[in-house]
């Protein structure tokens, strides 16, 4: 009797698991289900939206449409739409170059130029070693007025000057340059590959190593360890890292350069939509002991702010100008598409080593040292000697030195 009891009992369990096991399967179908059809139904009300619009245009339009143009724009328009400030398209050109920069390598003549909104030209900030306009003898502080027969004032930004002057290898291109004299000239210049370097050294004040790092590229984190090691044996007793301008493409460069600075320890994680945590880096023990201070501006973002960040926290080290952008996250890797073209969204938010984000508010400097409008207006005549910035930043390095 009591085998046929406990026998009843265990099936009438099992029946239970069952209809409890199937509940719980067709409940979560059924939001499986719901959530596909919702996204089908959004789909569905988009590629509706945009063939309607197309039906008329190609019917009603006067002019004529670059296909190409148009789906760039498409493409870029839906990347605008989602709601990630960060996210981007690339078309295939812009992709190509976007390689060739992350890589360290360009075709171009090698300079590194910034939109003049007081001429329209394009300033030389930076002629890179062993490029043809190095060749040619073009300086930083001279002025690229035209490429081809394009005047530069009729071209919007530096990046679209940037992208004039890149083109296919052995290409010549046709400049007008005015010198830092102000003598005008034209050059034929043939395109070349090029290394691209992001970290510049100098000492300065006697014994501080001034540090300038333009990007976090893939080879910064090779070029950042030679410049501090090469500094240091010149008898640097405190460093300045000028993160201006900077905008920390490439994370890992960044984390590769911080751990050179800091004590071991995690220096960074991310954290993704589910609220899951992943560590970044952890430093070993190689650290620099000497005081630091890092110069940062509005517009040092990414992996530039992640870098200040764990030196400020781990370091010791003070960050003097104004408030970073506040880009705290991580971005994807470029998704390539079949035509050439890729884009970026955000895969994660960046946090520091105390679980804590700075993105939306920006690094919030230990000195307040933002420059003046006037100082501003004067900002790519400054030289290490006379950068306002630059020189209270070594006040300060050489204070904490004694």
């Amino acid at each position: 009797m009591s085998k046929k009891i406990s026998l009843g009992v265990a099936l009438t369990i099992m029946f239970i698991a069952m209809a409890v096991t199937f509940s719980v399967t067709m409940a979560f179908s059924q939001n499986m289900f719901n959530n596909s059809v919702t996204s089908v139904k959004s789909r569905e009300r988009m590629y509706n939206k945009l063939s309607e619009i197309d039906r008329y245009v190609r019917a009603n339009e006067y002019f004529d449409i670059n296909e190409d143009t148009l789906n760039d724009t498409i493409a870029s328009g839906y990347m605008l739409g989602i709601s990630d400030r960060y996210a981007r398209y690339y078309s295939a050109q812009s992709y190509n170059e976007l390689v060739s920069t992350q890589s360290g390598r360009l075709m171009g003549i090698g300079v590194s130029v910034v939109k003049d909104s007081s001429s329209g030209y394009a300033r030389i900030l930076r002629v890179y070693e062993n490029s043809p306009a190095a060749e040619v003898g073009l300086e930083a502080g001279g002025f690229i007025t035209s490429i081809g027969d394009t005047s530069l004032r009729s071209l919007s930004d530096t990046a679209a000057i940037q992208s004039a002057l890149l083109g296919e290898e052995g290409s010549v291109v046709t400049i007008g340059y005015l010198t830092p004299a102000r003598e005008e000239q034209t050059h034929d210049i043939t395109r070349a590959n090029y290394t691209v370097a992001t970290v510049f050294g100098q000492l300065i004040g006697d014994s501080c190593g001034y540090v300038e790092i333009d990007d976090f590229s893939a080879n910064t984190g090779t070029e950042f360890r030679n410049v501090i090691d090469d500094l240091r044996s010149q008898g640097a007793v405190s460093f300045i890292f000028d993160l201006r301008d900077n905008a920390g493409t490439n994370l890992n460069a960044a984390l590769i350069a911080a751990d050179y600075c800091v004590p071991s320890g995690l220096i960074a994680q991310s954290q993704a939509k589910d609220g899951t945590t992943e560590d970044l880096r952890v430093s070993d023990d190689t650290e620099i002991t000497q005081p630091m201070v890092c110069i940062v501006n509005g517009s040092t973002a990414g992996g530039a702010e992640l870098f200040a960040n764990a030196l400020r926290k781990m370091g010791g080290a003070t960050l003097l100008g104004s408030t970073t952008a506040g880009q705290g996250v991580v971005l994807s890797d470029p998704q390539s598409l079949s035509d050439g073209s890729a884009i970026v969204i955000t895969v994660g938010l960046l946090l520091d080593n105390e679980g804590q984000s700075w993105n939306g508010t920006g690094l919030t400097p230990d000195v307040d040292a933002a420059l003046t409008s006037d100082e501003q207006n004067s900002y790519y005549d400054f030289t290490v000697d006379t950068d306002p910035q630059i020189q209270r930043a070594l006040s300060a390095v050489q204070t904490q030195a004694g």
